[in-house]
């Protein structure tokens, strides 16, 4: 397992917790519209509210646009969230 902690490429955005934009993103492990799931270069986020939507994912440069209403974010350093497939959901987005 490689150590993510201190990295440098990682932002986060949060504009009138309406609009979220992030960059240091691995992949997106799950997403629905109350509850997503993002692993990033500082370990997994997981984002809670309302009418999430995922509308822009490029891993190529690790970068997330979230849109709905932001309730809550959580960072755990935790990998208990496994990937379903080699290639993640990212590629679903391609």
């Amino acid at each position: 397992m490689e150590e993510r902690l201190g990295g440098n490429n990682h932002r986060l955005i949060v504009s009138n917790r309406n609009t979220i934009q992030m960059t240091g993103v691995v992949d997106v492990i799950s997403f629905d519209t109350n509850e997503i799931v993002v692993d990033t270069e500082e370990g997994l986020l997981m984002i809670r509210g309302e009418d999430l939507h995922v509308n822009h994912l490029t891993l190529e440069k690790g970068e997330v646009h979230i849109d709905g209403h932001a309730d809550s974010l959580i960072y755990s350093n935790s990998q208990k969230f496994q990937k379903s497939s080699p290639k993640g959901f990212g590629r679903l987005f391609k």
